[in-house]
């Protein structure tokens, strides 16, 4: 049986469009396990371009999969050396928001929702990893284990950071819908993730040593310029791009809400 459901339709511009591209190889993972088959079929659109898994994991499947932590998700991981990459993460927001509730997508090992509690928000968490959420409720910082779709909160946020999680979600446009809900208006929205579209992704591609091919847990590997338009879609305008210090090949976007979503 598979362990996956496949997508019959790009999962963003929902075309039929598909052509298989590269077949990448997650058997040395450090999650990896051999109830899980170690090749991945990356498809892409021939509409819109973007690149994605040829399916999602099923719920068995995930249970297996987050059955173990990595200990760079775990909080507290690494503290001292995550807070200095999480503080510039930080002041790339200043500039557009500087006080009020900060939800981090996602928050692993913690340190970007203590880093923006040192800089004076207040820090919100959501994650799926329920020991994740229960060490973070520990220590008096509000932490849900759920899908952000599904989160409802007494008030609007100022800032909410999806730091390398879009392309972990097989449908990102809900995740999208729901940040848009949940910000104020002009409200922060923070993303980094992998981007396809520059030469060191090229050239690891072509050295064979691109690590994205083969990482368990990502279904979308997305461009600078896929991404843009999404946020576009979703009301959000780009203002500023940078490079993500948190992993290799990586961009990271600050964008407004300009528009409101229903």
């Amino acid at each position: 049986m598979s362990d996956r459901v496949l997508f019959t339709r790009c999962p963003l511009c929902k075309s039929e469009k598909i052509t298989n591209i590269v077949i990448g190889d997650c058997s040395n993972h450090p999650l990896y396990n051999s109830a899980i088959n170690p090749k991945i079929q990356w498809q892409q659109c021939n509409d819109c371009l973007h690149i994605f898994t040829e399916g999602y994991y099923t719920d068995d499947a995930c249970k297996i999969i987050f059955g173990k932590t990595n200990d760079n998700q775990k909080v507290g991981g690494d503290i001292e050396q995550n807070r200095y990459v999480s503080s510039k993460m930080v002041e790339k927001v200043l500039p557009f928001a500087s006080e009020g509730f900060w939800l981090d997508v996602g928050f692993g090992n913690g340190s970007l929702l203590f880093t923006a509690q040192e800089y004076g928000f207040k820090p919100i968490g959501i994650d799926l990893r329920i020991d994740n959420v229960n060490v973070l409720k520990s220590i008096g910082i509000d932490s849900y284990c759920e899908d952000l779709s599904n989160l409802s909160l007494p008030e609007k946020l100022s800032v909410i950071s999806m730091a390398d999680v879009l392309e972990h979600i097989p449908y990102p446009k809900n995740a999208l819908l729901a940040a848009n809900n949940l910000l104020k208006e002009n409200g922060v929205l923070l993303v980094s993730m992998p981007n396809t579209e520059n030469l060191l992704w090229k050239v690891l591609s072509d050295q064979n040593q691109n690590p994205y091919w083969g990482e368990l847990e990502h279904y979308h590997n997305f461009s600078r310029t896929r991404l843009y338009a999404l946020l576009s879609e979703f009301g959000f305008e780009p203002v500023r791009y940078g490079i993500s210090e948190r992993y290799r090949v990586c961009m990271e976007v600050v964008s407004i809400k300009r528009k409101h979503m229903p």
